[in-house]
C-alpha cells in the first residue's frame, strides 16, 4: 500500500499523559503505519534527559502504544558524543561564536549543548546561538537558532538511513512550529506532509473569527509542504474559503480502531472523556444535567480525565446539589472500558480538531449528544450515530440527553448507526488515505 520509503515522523514532544490527542493521534499514527507495512522512526526534539526519554519510550510500550522503543530518537540523546562532548554532527554544523551575554543559558545533552532562554511566544525562529561543547567543556562553537539545529539533525538522521538503503523520505510533521522551521530546508529529495491537530480559530470559532496569531506564519508557508493532512472536511473548506486553495491539501481524519462487535450498554451513565479544562466546557454538562435528573432521577454522569478544572468542577457540582449524580473519577488508562459501560457519550468543547474521544465513543457503539462545533461532530455524525445540538445551547442538550436516555430504541439505533459511521475513521482507511498522499508527494518535485 505505501512507497517504498523511509518514514519519518516528527513531533516536538511525545509524554505520557501530555498534550492529550495530540501525543495519542501521534503514537497511533505511527503504530498503524507499521500495521500496514510502513514502519516508521519517531522523532523528538524536546531537551529533557536521556533517562526521563527512555521511561517515556518504555511506558508507551507498555501501554501499547508504541510498538517498541527502537522506533523513537530524540535529538538531545543524539547530540552528545562517545567522548561525552558534542556529537561529531553537531561540531560540524556549528561555525566558530560564544553564547550571547544578553542571554541565560542552561545546559543539556549532558552538558554537549548550552540552550539560550528566549523569552518570546515564538523562540523558535530565534537565531540566538545555540552553544557547542567538548567533553572537557570547553565551547567548540555555536550553531545559529533552533531551526538550524534540527535541521541538521535531521539531515544526519536521513544520511544514514540512505547509507542503510537508498530510499525516498517522507517525513510526517505533527508541530507547527517545527513545520515553520523545516518549510526552507534544503532537501529536495525529502518530501514532508504536515499534519493539523487542532482549529485555527480564536472565538467565537466561525468562520471569520480571527485566526490564532500561532497559525498565521504557518497558514503562509502551508502551500510549500507537499501535502496538508487536515482532520475534517469542514476545517479545511473554511481554510480554502478563507485563504484559497493553493496548498496539497488532503482530509484524512485520524484512524480509530473498531472493536469487535459486543453488547452495547444500553443502560449505564452518561460519560465524558477528556481533559478537566476550559476549553470543554464540562460546566455546560455539569449545569445540563441538572436538569436531566429534574426528569430522569437515575441519571448519572461520569467526567473522566485530569486538569486544572477538576476544582472548580467539584464545587459546582457541591453547589448544584448532584454528588449523587455526577462523578468526576480521574483519569482513566483503559478509556474502551469506559465506553463499554456508557448509555451514552457527552461532548460539550468550545472546539476541537476532530474530538478522538468521541470518535472512539462511535467505534464502541456510543450513542453522542454533541455541540455543533467547529471541528469534528458534524462531520463524524454526517450519518448518524447521535444529536447535533446549537453550540452553547444548555436547554437543547438537556432536552437531547433526555431524549436519549428516556428512548431504549432510539439508543439502539444511533448505536448501529455509530458503529457504522465509525468505519470511515477506521486506521485501514486512514493508511489508504496516508499512502496516496504519500505516493502523490514522491511523484512530483517537493512544493519548497
Amino acid at each position: 500500500m505505501f512507497p517504498d520509503a523511509w518514514y519519518l515522523i516528527l513531533s516536538s514532544r511525545l509524554i505520557p499523559d501530555l498534550d492529550g490527542g495530540y501525543t495519542i493521534s501521534t503514537l497511533a499514527r505511527a503504530r498503524q503505519m507499521a500495521d500496514a507495512g510502513a514502519p516508521t522512526l519517531m522523532l523528538t526534539v524536546d531537551p529533557g534527559t536521556a533517562e526521563a526519554h527512555a521511561e517515556h519510550r518504555a511506558e508507551f510500550v507498555r501501554r501499547g502504544a508504541a510498538v517498541g522503543s527502537e522506533v523513537f530518537r530524540n535529538l538531545f540523546d543524539e547530540a552528545v558524543g562517545p567522548d561525552g562532548g558534542a556529537a561529531g554532527w553537531l561540531r560540524t554544523a556549528a561555525r566558530p561564536g560564544e553564547g550571547d551575554p544578553a542571554l541565560e543559558y542552561r545546559t543539556v545533552a549532558g552538558g554537549a549543548v548550552d540552550l539560550p532562554n528566549v523569552v518570546d511566544p515564538h523562540w523558535h525562529l530565534s537565531a540566538a546561538p545555540i552553544v557547542v561543547r567538548d567533553a572537557a567543556g570547553d565551547v567548540v562553537g555555536v550553531v545559529d537558532g533552533f531551526g538550524a539545529l534540527y535541521r541538521a539533525w535531521l539531515a544526519q538522521v536521513v544520511s544514514r538511513l540512505r547509507a542503510e538503503i537508498a530510499r525516498p523520505i517522507v517525513l510526517i510533521c505533527e508541530s507547527r512550529q517545527l513545520g515553520e522551521l523545516l518549510v526552507g530546508w534544503d532537501a529536495s529529495d525529502v518530501r514532508i506532509l504536515h499534519t493539523v491537530h487542532t482549529i485555527h480559530l480564536e472565538p467565537p470559532f466561525t468562520a471569520d473569527a480571527p485566526v490564532n496569531a500561532l497559525w498565521e506564519r504557518w497558514l503562509a508557508a502551508a502551500p510549500r509542504f507537499d501535502a496538508v493532512l487536515w482532520p475534517t472536511a469542514w476545517q479545511r473548506d473554511d481554510v480554502r474559503a478563507r485563504f484559497g486553495d493553493d496548498r496539497a491539501d488532503v482530509v484524512a481524519p485520524h484512524g480509530i480502531p473498531v472493536p469487535e462487535e459486543g453488547a452495547y450498554a444500553t443502560e449505564g451513565p452518561v460519560v465524558v472523556l477528556g481533559r478537566l479544562a476550559p476549553g470543554k466546557r464540562l460546566d455546560h454538562a455539569v449545569r445540563a444535567f441538572a436538569r436531566v435528573v429534574e426528569e430522569l432521577p437515575e441519571a448519572r454522569l461520569e467526567l473522566w480525565g485530569a486538569g486544572p478544572g477538576r476544582e472548580a468542577l467539584e464545587t459546582l457540582v457541591a453547589d448544584l446539589g448532584l454528588g449523587d449524580a455526577v462523578s468526576l473519577p480521574g483519569l482513566t488508562l483503559d478509556p474502551g472500558a469506559v465506553l463499554d459501560s456508557a448509555a451514552v457519550y457527552l461532548t460539550t468543547s468550545a472546539f476541537e480538531g476532530q474530538g478522538l474521544a468521541l470518535a472512539e465513543a462511535l467505534a464502541h457503539g456510543v450513542p453522542v449528544v454533541a455541540y455543533d462545533i467547529r471541528y469534528g461532530p458534524r462531520d463524524m455524525l454526517a450519518d448518524g450515530g447521535g444529536i447535533l445540538v446549537p453550540d452553547g445551547d444548555e436547554d437543547a442538550l438537556a432536552e437531547a440527553l433526555v431524549r436519549v436516555l428516556r428512548d431504549a430504541a432510539l439508543r439502539q439505533r444511533l448505536s448501529a448507526e455509530a458503529r457504522v459511521g465509525a468505519t470511515a475513521l477506521s486506521p485501514a482507511r486512514a493508511m489508504e488515505t496516508l499512502a496516496a498522499a504519500s505516493a502523490e508527494a514522491l511523484s512530483r518535485p517537493t512544493r519548497r
